[in-house]
């Protein structure tokens, strides 16, 4: 990629092991398109965008039962490493 005066730096974000901003890479993101609040079709779906390459996975947190299912995915997807 040439350099582009017309970018402005940014700085640098991790989330885990992915760095994005301020120079890294270009980071592969994803977006589930499941019911978070579905813990168990939610946990699959990041999963497999996870296995397909993407290295940072997103959910949508839009209502209490979305965000109540967080914990239980992140327990899922901590114990399936």
């Amino acid at each position: 990629m040439a350099n582009n005066p017309d970018r402005h730096s940014t700085h640098s974000v991790r989330i885990r092991d992915v760095t994005i901003g301020g120079g890294a890479p270009v980071a592969v993101q994803s977006m589930t398109n499941t019911d978070t609040a579905d813990i168990d079709g939610t946990y699959r779906q990041v999963r497999e965008l996870s296995e397909a390459g993407s290295e940072i996975v997103r959910i949508t947190v839009n209502n209490d039962a979305a965000a109540k299912a967080v914990p239980a995915i992140r327990n899922l997807l901590d114990k399936s490493n």
